[in-house]
C-alpha cells in the first residue's frame, strides 16, 4: 500500500511538472516571430496621429532580432551575420526617421519667424511709411535670413534622402541574400525557419524604408515650391519697401494659376492689343508708376493667367537726329526700368519682352505696356 502511494505521488509530481512546463511555454514563447507578432498587435491597438505615423511604426519595428540559434552549420553562421546587418539597418532607419522629425520641427520654427517678420513689414507699409525706411530694410534683411534657413533645411532634407536611399539599396541586397541562402546545401530545418523569420522582417523593414523615402520626397517637393514662391514674394516686398507703399502678393501666383483659368476667358486678348494697357510718361526726373503698373497687370492676370506683355519704349520723333538718338537711349533705359519692376513684382522674364519705336504723336519719352 505504501509503495502504491509513493508511485501515485511520483506520477502526480511528473504531471504537475509537465503542466508547469507547458504553461511556461504558453506564457513566454521562445520563437522570435511570435514575440514580434505580439508586439505588433499591441502597436496596432494604439491610436496614431497623421504626423507621427511613420515615427511610431519605425520605432515599433526596429527592435533588434533575437532568438536566432547557432546550429553550427554554414547557413546558420550566415543567418547570424545577416541578422546583425538587419539590426544595424533598422537602427539606421530609426535614426533617419528621427532626423526627419527634427528637420520638420526646425522648418516650422524658421517659417514662423519668417512670416512674422513679413507680417510686420506689410503692416507698416499698410498704414503708410517713408520710401526706403531703414527699419523696414532691416526687417526685410531679417526675413531673407529666415528664408535662407528654410533653404538650408531643404539641403539637409536632400542629404537625408540620400542616406535613406542608401538604406533602401542595402535592404534590397540583404533581402536577395536571405532568399539566396535557401539554396545553399547543408542546412538544417532550424536554419530555414530562421531564414523565413529573417525574410519577413527584412520585407517589413523595406516597406518602412520606402515609406520614409516617399515622405522625404514629398517634403522636398513642398519646401522647394514654398521657398521659390516666397523668394518672389520677398522681391515684390523689397520693391514695396523701396517705394514706401504696399503692392500685394507676387505676380507669380497669378502666372502659375493658369490651370484654374477658364479656356474661353478674354478671347479678344489672344493677340497683341492695339491699345496699350499702361502708358507711363517720363516727363519728370522721378516718376512713380509701380503701384498703377502692378494693379493693371494683376487685373489682367486675374482674367487671363497665361497673358504675356510687351514693354515698348516710345521716343518722340522731333528735333535733330542727335536729339532723337539721345531721347531714344533715355527711353530704352526707362523701358528696362519698367521691365525690372515687372520681374521684381514676380513676373517671369520669359513672359515679358522689350522693344522700341518712335512716334510723332508723343511729346515726351513714354513706355507703353501691351497685353499679348
Amino acid at each position: 500500500m505504501a509503495v502504491r502511494k509513493t508511485y501515485l505521488a511520483v506520477i502526480g509530481t511528473a504531471l504537475m511538472l509537465g503542466g508547469c512546463s507547458f504553461s511556461s511555454e504558453a506564457l513566454w514563447p521562445t520563437l522570435a516571430g511570435d514575440s514580434e507578432t505580439t508586439e505588433q498587435n499591441m502597436v496596432a491597438a494604439e491610436p496614431v496621429g497623421a504626423d507621427s505615423t511613420t515615427r511610431y511604426d519605425v520605432a515599433a519595428s526596429t527592435q533588434p532580432l533575437t532568438g536566432v540559434s547557432q546550429t553550427g552549420t554554414f547557413v546558420g553562421s550566415k543567418v547570424e551575420n545577416m541578422q546583425q546587418e538587419l539590426n544595424r539597418l533598422k537602427a539606421a532607419l530609426n535614426q533617419h526617421n528621427n532626423e526627419l522629425q527634427q528637420l520638420r520641427a526646425q522648418t516650422v520654427s524658421h517659417s514662423q519667424a519668417y512670416h512674422g517678420t513679413v507680417a510686420a513689414i506689410s503692416a507698416r507699409l499698410q498704414v503708410g511709411t517713408t520710401p526706403g525706411n531703414p527699419v523696414l530694410v532691416q526687417q526685410w534683411n531679417t526675413a531673407q535670413g529666415e528664408l535662407d534657413r528654410v533653404n538650408d533645411d531643404i539641403a539637409a532634407l536632400n542629404s537625408l534622402a540620400n542616406k535613406v536611399a542608401a538604406d533602401s539599396t542595402l535592404s534590397t541586397f540583404l533581402l536577395k541574400s536571405v532568399r539566396s541562402a535557401y539554396q545553399v546545401s547543408g542546412a538544417v530545418d532550424e536554419d530555414h525557419r530562421q531564414l523565413a523569420l529573417l525574410e519577413d522582417e527584412t520585407n517589413r523593414t523595406t516597406v518602412l524604408i520606402d515609406r520614409l523615402l516617399n515622405e522625404i520626397s514629398e517634403s522636398l517637393s513642398r519646401q522647394t515650391s514654398y521657398v521659390s514662391t516666397e523668394r518672389a514674394n520677398l522681391n515684390a516686398l523689397a520693391l514695396a519697401v523701396k517705394n514706401g507703399e504696399i503692392f500685394g502678393d507676387s505676380l507669380s501666383k497669378r502666372v502659375f494659376q493658369s490651370q484654374a483659368a477658364p479656356a474661353s476667358a478674354s478671347p479678344r486678348m489672344a493677340a497683341t492689343s492695339d491699345r496699350p494697357l499702361v502708358v507711363i510718361r517720363f516727363d519728370t526726373a522721378s516718376v512713380k508708376y509701380e503701384q498703377a503698373l502692378y494693379n493693371a497687370v494683376n487685373r489682367v492676370l486675374e482674367r487671363r493667367p497665361q497673358a504675356s506683355f510687351d514693354v515698348v519704349a516710345v521716343t518722340p520723333n522731333r528735333g535733330t537726329p542727335a536729339q532723337v538718338a539721345l531721347n531714344a537711349n533715355k527711353s530704352k533705359r526707362n523701358a528696362q526700368a519698367v521691365l525690372r519692376s515687372l520681374t521684381d513684382m514676380g513676373m517671369p522674364s520669359s513672359r515679358v519682352r522689350a522693344s522700341d519705336s518712335t512716334s510723332a504723336s508723343v511729346s515726351a519719352n513714354e513706355v507703353h505696356v501691351f497685353v499679348r
